[in-house]
């Protein structure tokens, strides 16, 4: 691939990742986080009564016109969720309120007119870099392994399933990452590095890596590591990487640190 296309396929890629950041109810559009307990109360400007037990969250519309998966809710709605996995979103006129199972039940607001969402500039980046695209192993363990880590939010922790780890070889030196299930058949790495809390987000970065072939041949393209909502919001409740996955050195490519936090 020649120097000129490589730029030019990373920079649709930046655009189409910059215009996902800036849907009216995506990250950036966050405006508050608020740990349930198992009282039934109102929790700010979030419509309803909300509480949790040991198995679910739960709402009572208390007469607030609300809407569930294209219903109205009518009555008391409970929301079982698998822990650290997907939320839920229930729409209340121009918001909507995420329910989400974070070791305990959280709820946070996507308002369009959110701040950081009016404000977003796009993301600082390093330029495209094909030295930075590096050909890796993927090697399975015996059996998938539930992987626990901490995450941005102290005390709070995710587990996610790992499937194994991801090697290569940069300056001589070979390196492992583990890695967790990601989309399409692919992989997710969570990682930082040398450049982490200088010119990136201290916390952590995330690479998407495709499936592997039969070989278990994978390709990283740091180049399109990523920063997880936390480097953009206090609103977020990130994982951080799992132990062993710091490279020990400057891995100058992809997102920078966002606008929002320099």
């Amino acid at each position: 691939m020649g120097a000129r296309l490589f730029a030019d396929e990373w920079r649709d890629w930046k655009a189409e990742r910059e215009r996902d950041l800036a849907d009216p109810h995506g990250w950036l559009a966050l405006v508050s986080l608020d740990w349930l307990d198992d009282t039934p109360r109102r929790y700010g400007d979030v419509p309803g009564l909300w509480w949790q037990d040991a198995e679910a969250a739960y709402l009572a519309p208390q007469g607030a016109d609300l809407v569930h998966e294209g219903e109205p809710v009518v009555g008391v709605r409970r929301f079982a969720l698998v822990n650290s996995g997907a939320g839920t979103r229930v729409s209340a006129g121009d918001v909507e309120v995420e329910v989400a199972n974070r070791s305990g039940y959280l709820v946070r607001v996507h308002d369009p007119k959110a701040p950081v969402l009016r404000d977003f500039r796009g993301v600082p980046s390093y330029e495209p870099d094909p030295d930075w695209v590096l050909r890796g192993r993927f090697e399975p363990f015996d059996e998938p392994r539930p992987t626990t880590v901490g995450a941005v939010v102290a005390g709070l922790s995710h587990v996610y399933t790992a499937p194994g780890v991801v090697r290569f070889t940069h300056g001589g030196v070979e390196h492992a990452l583990t890695a967790f299930n990601g989309k399409a058949g692919g992989l997710s790495i969570l990682f930082t590095d040398a450049t982490s809390g200088v010119t990136t987000y201290a916390a952590n970065r995330s690479i998407g890596v495709g499936a592997p072939d039969e070989d278990g041949g994978v390709v990283l393209d740091f180049n399109r590591a990523v920063n997880l909502p936390c480097a953009f919001t206090d609103f977020a409740t990130c994982p951080l990487p799992p132990e062993g996955n710091r490279l020990p050195f400057a891995v100058e490519a992809g997102e920078k640190l966002p606008h929002e936090r320099s």
